[in-house]
């Protein structure tokens, strides 16, 4: 299913009518995400039946195609795609743009994107749709397209701009996951971080180790209110993806220019694996894919020759099927008494002059790396692979000893909790970086806890970090984790409509953004969600008001 552009919801059919056009005001333009930078002029430009496109090269053949599949399946009129110049819609090459990165201009006679690369036509084309206008002057039955007369000159402030979508713990599918992916690229989005692998289920076909999916993604019952909460479901859970359906979603993802990112966890919250092949845990014993969400018990033993091969084949599947340049593994929340009570573990360690169980997660995390790399990918994980203890608020973690050995400089740390000056740190000894905050980015968080303000407001980089090292800042992640999220409906209330502030965060300049403007862009986007029946939040600005209402009374 293709985006459906804002302005254009209520087009039925086209007709070849005279053109008629008129100026647009200031008021009248609500783009999402801001751009750098936007012209208005007198004028607008009618796009007409039978409309040619322009576009000679390969690269601007997918946003040529996107646009005229959109017109002609919305609208009800032909177009068709040249590569003749002369058209008044073209697409046109500007080399002197860089990633991303588009122009829009417009006037009564042209339509031309300007781009250097598929990206930056496609975003053009994205911001193009949105400024669409249908207009049916009264008691006529011929309907006008209007393009406002705009030049608009844009470009991203990160590169990485990610949605992450847990599916470990609820399986949620391909047409939703599609659908998820439609509403990234209008928000100009680049990165899904698939998040399929973790204790509650292991949601990817590996061919070489079938009971991965055969045990491993299917669990009795669900854990369901809260941590610890005593109550389940009742009902069994389960799913997975084939390979073949996981490249059918990653090119589709591709057409939207979104990379998929997958993430294996390793060498914590790997239970549903253990589940499956009980040699891979340090216990070795037989287990079940939990009920309960959290913190489980058992790791893989890293020691064993047998698990790293493991690791490296299953690896091995993943690059056939996720063209990524990155692969996620995870690294959080690794809890180290299975290991320090395991006496071959502890001989390893030993004869191997590894300190602390921390040391032996960074010792394994940077042989996964040098792998991954040797493979022609790059290793990212959470924070703690950098082996800081982040965790002093886990009982089970409190007294873990931080390593001494030091973390591969290649990794892209992922920053999503602990003391800011760690992330700061790492910046300054040159490790990449995206940062996802828990208190600010996660989407599973009330919005009590994180309202759409607070979203807007976050910035990825972290104040005082030297301007000199912002270019180790490669952007953000919002992060929709779905222990108590079983439903799609309830994965959209939660995302929706924050998802669409963190696009602008990643997007837009600071100087650039402003909260209010930003209301009024959202207002246009969710009549969007609304013919798509997205089970969005609706009532952020009432929440808003209360909170600071209490905050007034607080303070007083």
């Amino acid at each position: 299913m293709r985006l459906i552009p804002i302005a254009l919801i209520a087009l039925l059919t086209l007709t070849n009518c005279e053109e008629k056009t008129r100026s647009f005001s200031s008021s009248e333009i609500a783009l999402l995400p801001k751009p750098a930078s936007l012209d208005l002029n007198e004028g607008s430009f009618a796009i007409t039946d039978g409309q040619q496109i322009f576009a000679d090269l390969d690269e601007q053949q997918n946003a040529a195609a996107d646009f005229q599949a959109y017109i002609t399946k919305t609208a009800g009129f032909k177009s068709s795609v040249v590569k003749s110049y002369g058209p008044s819609i073209s697409f046109e090459k500007k080399e002197d743009l860089g990633p991303e990165a588009y122009e829009l201009v417009v006037s009564p006679k042209k339509i031309s994107i300007l781009a250097n690369d598929a990206a930056g036509y496609y975003y053009g084309v994205q911001t193009l749709m949105q400024l669409v206008t249908a207009e049916t002057a009264e008691g006529s039955q011929t309907t006008t397209y209007l393009v406002p007369s705009v030049r608009i000159q844009d470009s991203p402030r990160f590169a990485w701009r990610a949605f992450m979508l847990d599916e470990s713990r609820y399986f949620h599918g391909e047409a939703f996951v599609k659908q998820l992916l439609d509403q990234m690229s209008l928000l100009k989005m680049n990165t899904f971080h698939w998040h399929l692998i973790d204790d509650a289920g292991w949601r990817v076909e590996i061919k070489k180790y079938p009971l991965l999916t055969e045990v491993g993604a299917f669990r009795k019952d669900s854990e369901i209110g809260t941590w610890k909460s005593g109550k389940t479901s009742g009902e069994p859970h389960g799913g997975f993806y084939t390979q073949e359906q996981i490249k059918d979603i990653v090119a589709y993802a591709a057409a939207r220019n979104i990379n998929i990112v997958p993430e294996f966890e390793m060498p914590g919250h790997s239970s549903a694996a253990i589940a499956a092949y009980s040699w891979l845990g340090t216990l070795g014993k037989e287990i079940e894919v939990p009920v309960q969400f959290g913190r489980l018990y058992d790791n893989y033993d890293v020691t064993k020759p047998e698990v790293i091969t493991f690791i490296k084949d299953v690896l091995n599947e993943l690059f056939e099927i996720f063209p990524s340049e990155v692969i996620h593994i995870g690294g959080d929340e690794v809890g180290y008494e299975v290991w320090e009570k395991s006496a071959s573990v502890q001989k390893y360690m030993k004869a191997h002059n590894i300190n602390s169980p921390a040391d032996l997660q960074i010792d394994f995390t940077n042989k996964i790396s040098q792998y991954i790399e040797e493979n022609g990918r790059r290793m990212m994980g959470w924070n703690e692979i950098l082996g800081k203890n982040i965790h002093s608020d886990f009982a089970e973690k409190k007294t873990d000893k931080e390593a001494e050995t030091e973390l591969a400089k290649n990794v892209i740390v992922h920053f999503w909790k602990g003391d800011l000056e760690l992330l700061t740190d790492a910046a300054q000894n040159g490790y990449a970086i995206v940062n996802s905050l828990h208190s600010s980015t996660y989407l599973d968080y009330s919005y009590s806890s994180i309202p759409l303000e607070k979203a807007y407001a976050f910035n990825p980089i972290p104040e005082g970090l030297d301007a000199k090292f912002h270019k180790n800042i490669y952007g953000l992640g919002c992060q929709m984790w779905s222990e108590w999220t079983p439903t799609n409906a309830d994965v959209e209330r939660q995302a929706f409509p924050r998802i669409a502030a963190y696009a602008e965060v990643g997007w837009t300049t600071l100087e650039n953004k402003d909260y209010d403007s930003f209301k009024v862009a959202l207002k246009k986007m969710e009549k969007h969600w609304d013919t798509l029946g997205i089970n969005y939040f609706k009532d952020s600005d009432k929440l808003e008001a209360e909170l600071k209402a209490q905050q007034e009374t607080d303070s007083k």
